[in-house]
């Protein structure tokens, strides 16, 4: 079942809201994509939240200045109710102190859900935190509350992909308590269709998961011409991958790629924006390559990142060839889609698909350079023209199909189902 755009609209009952509590290990200030603006979205189609939570530490694991972690802590932030909970802070590699951090988190918002929260219509899991999940299924055994579980992330199958866990046991016990939470809850929502299939073959009824497609941060697009900072007017066809620099993304594909274009064309240049654990391996290794069409911009924040997105010829998403990215979306597609500009999709999968529906730019096979270079060569063979007619579509199919009124429509009237 993939969610309907149709309109939630306010909520009729007019002074008697519907009221949830949203159960998430990270909330603003740390960068999270349902944070505070899609809080205050369902503020405005008669849904309030109390939203439980932990203290900001994403993603240093360091806690966040003016921040201080105490048993608990009650804030009103743009008039949202906060409540945040007591966890061992950590985001690092160590396997044992990130487990703490889940952990910590489960036990503390379970003894809040069971002996300290309001009486709610339901909570509002948004995950990756398997965690915080379990300790809302806890907690129904009690006080008897629907769960609706926000996926975002596939566990235990991204702990796999990513590195981050590798001992099979291991993912074994995650993979048997990711059934639990399935069975748990009451309803499911996934960002992508091939997650949905995937919990369908895992034994979850088929009517028991929706999806509703995320949604780009719509912040204004750039009214000036003007280049931002780290381009140059010179630079020919800007190919521009913008995010995160990790493992699971497999740049060094899309470098091999860019010694190739540098052999047949002097007119194309790579730019990667942002940071990451690779970050420093990706730049050692442009050097090696003696690349001189490639250049290394800072993290910028993300209300300036769509000046750099519309300053790009086209844009760049890649992933390694992994089963599970073939049936995610990563979240720089809607991004992307809404900045207007031409895509090159270098995943296998639901985001390729999305990419080809709205004729917004071109696939490439993702881990082989040799096909990379071949489609970058494609695009700077197009006129400008054709470049801009790709963008185009881009941002009309994200407007009718992907927008955040119609996501967050699609999420209000799933809420209100179970309204009580």
């Amino acid at each position: 079942m993939i969610a309907s755009a149709r309109s939630a609209g306010p909520d009729p009952a007019s002074g008697n809201p519907c009221r949830i509590i949203y159960l998430s290990q990270l909330f603003d200030p740390e960068p999270t994509f349902k944070g505070l603006g899609f809080i205050k979205a369902l503020r405005d189609r008669g849904i309030e939240a109390e939203v439980v939570t932990g203290f900001p530490n994403y993603p240093g694991g360091k806690v966040y200045p003016g921040h201080r972690i105490r048993p608990l802590l009650r804030q009103r932030m743009d008039g949202v109710e906060v409540t945040r909970l007591a966890m061992y802070p950590s985001h690092d590699q160590s396997a044992v102190r990130r487990i703490l951090c889940y952990l910590s988190f489960f036990f503390t918002s379970l003894a809040y859900l069971l002996f300290r929260a309001r009486r709610a219509d339901l909570i509002y899991v948004y995950y990756p935190s398997l965690t915080a999940g379990l300790a809302a299924v806890a907690a129904k055994l009690f006080r008897r509350t629907p769960i609706v579980l926000d996926i975002q992330d596939m566990w235990p199958d991204s702990l796999g992909a990513s590195g981050m866990m590798k001992n099979p046991a291991l993912l074994a016990v995650v993979n048997f308590f990711c059934g639990v939470l399935y069975r748990g809850c009451d309803h499911i929502i996934v960002l992508s269709p091939g997650f949905r299939s995937l919990l369908i073959q895992r034994g979850v009824p088929a009517e028991k998961v929706s999806v509703i497609y995320n949604w780009a941060e719509e912040t204004a697009l750039p009214t000036t011409a003007a280049l931002p900072a780290g381009y140059h007017a010179d630079d020919g066809l800007r190919l521009l991958f913008a995010g995160n620099m990790g493992a699971a993304q497999g740049l060094e594909a899309v470098l091999q790629a860019a010694a190739l274009v540098q052999k047949s064309r002097s007119d194309v240049t790579f730019l990667f924006m942002g940071g990451g654990t690779e970050r420093p391996v990706l730049e050692d290794l442009a050097g090696r390559l003696g690349l001189t069409n490639t250049r290394f911009l800072p993290r910028v924040p993300l209300a300036e990142v769509q000046a750099f997105l519309a300053a790009a010829d086209c844009l760049l998403v890649h992933l390694k060839d992994e089963p599970l990215f073939r049936i995610t979306i990563p979240s720089k597609t809607q991004a992307y889609l809404y900045a207007g500009r031409p895509i090159l999709m270098a995943v296998r999968g639901d985001a390729a698909d999305l990419v080809l529906r709205a004729a917004a730019g071109l696939t490439a096979t993702p881990e082989d350079p040799a096909d990379l270079a071949a489609k970058v060569l494609e695009l700077a063979a197009m006129n400008a023209d054709e470049r801009a007619a790709m963008g185009a579509r881009g941002r009309s199919f994200y407007h009718d199909q992907l927008s955040a009124r119609i996501g967050i429509d699609a999420i209000a009237a799933m809420i209100r189902r179970f309204r009580r």
